[in-house]
């Protein structure tokens, strides 16, 4: 009997003991889901409070969000990166860069990758500008590749701020691979310095402008316009001089001078059975001013120095190239024009052209 007793105690000891262990293992996971939903929520308040205005749209990376009080950063949105007239701006670009630095054997492939740490821009504008900086050859440290990009910077800015220039860019944003400051930056040297490209016009993209204010992430999308028309970008740069009052300020006066260099430079081509009514668009691809020089000179001029029918952008660069050659091997001083503007259809650069033909030939035959 006693015997009996005793078994059924033990299976009773066992039963608590046994609930003594799931009530300790039910406690423990209950803890940790009180623990999680807490983590959880406080996850959510915070993103309550640190991006109030965000919504859908592009992933804010972490060094997006880690900003100073009323600092900005500015985040290209997807959809503009996939934009083709944007790509298409940026190989136009790089071809540009590559054409430039293949003497350097430099190869750029990627904008944001390739620039940003400002050994090559240093070397673009050194064979832009043909003026050596005062920089390392090669830095690997961040503040290093700052201190390049700075002094790159200040001379690109010193370049353009007689023109007023709007800068878009800064050392921090090239640095940290902005894609939009970087073209702006490489679409400012290449305007300046008449690149011989055809720039895409009227791309812009949208861009989400991220900005902390009293602790709160604010977030506001822009518009970016990086290209205009290919005479508005022009007009940027272009210097003023009497060509510029006579197109603002005096159109009767041009439409007479455009008038006396009409017939100037029909006296000479008509031997050619040749005949110009529009200074802008006839002399464009260069071949009319290479066969004028030549009559002017009383010299013929082979065909193979120059393109006869002209197709793409580079041959008629080399037409108007070619015949500024021939004008200061004539006497003349170098054109103020660039050839670029002259195929790009720029009355004023043509006028200048011509007029410098017109006073020095006149009263030739």
């Amino acid at each position: 009997m006693a015997a009996n007793l005793t078994k059924p105690s033990g299976q009773t000891g066992k039963m608590k003991k046994d609930e003594s262990l799931l009530g300790k293992l039910g406690g423990t996971l209950v803890r940790k889901k009180k623990i999680k939903e807490v983590s959880d929520l406080q996850e959510e308040g915070k993103n309550a409070i640190n991006a109030p205005l965000l919504h859908a749209g592009p992933e804010l990376l972490p060094e997006d969000t880690l900003l100073e009080e009323n600092a900005e950063r500015t985040i290209l949105d997807p959809t503009s990166r996939e934009d083709l007239n944007f790509k298409d701006l940026q190989k136009v670009l790089i071809d540009w860069i590559n054409s430039e630095l293949e003497e350097d054997r430099i190869i750029v492939k990627d904008l944001e990758e390739d620039l940003y740490d400002g050994q090559v821009l240093q070397k673009l504008f050194e064979k832009l500008s043909g003026h050596k900086l005062n920089v390392a050859e090669v830095t690997q440290s961040e503040i290093g590749q700052k201190q390049k990009l700075q002094t790159v910077l200040e001379a690109v800015n010193g370049v353009l701020r007689p023109l007023d220039w709007n800068t878009e860019w800064s050392v921090d944003s090239i640095h940290s691979k902005n894609l939009v400051s970087i073209v702006y930056l490489l679409l400012a040297l290449a305007i300046y310095y008449a690149a011989p490209i055809r720039l895409p016009e009227h791309v812009s993209v949208k861009v989400i402008v991220v900005k902390k204010k009293e602790g709160i992430l604010q977030t506001a999308h822009v518009t970016k316009q990086l290209t205009s028309t290919t005479t508005e970008m022009m007009i940027g740069r272009s210097e003023r001089d009497a060509f510029d009052t006579l197109l603002d300020h005096a159109p009767g006066k041009l439409n007479v001078v455009k008038t006396s260099l009409i017939t100037f430079v029909n006296t000479h081509l008509n031997k050619l059975n040749l005949e110009v009514t529009e200074l802008e668009s006839q002399f464009a691809d260069g071949v009319y001013l290479v066969l004028l020089m030549g009559l002017l000179e009383n010299y013929f001029v082979p065909l193979y120095n120059f393109y006869l029918t002209p197709e793409s952008f580079e041959q008629k660069v080399h037409n108007v190239s070619f015949a500024f050659e021939l004008m200061q091997d004539g006497g003349l001083q170098k054109p103020k024009a660039r050839p670029e503007d002259v195929v790009n259809l720029n009355l004023k650069s043509t006028l200048r052209v011509l007029y410098n033909l017109f006073t020095n030939y006149k009263n030739s035959e």
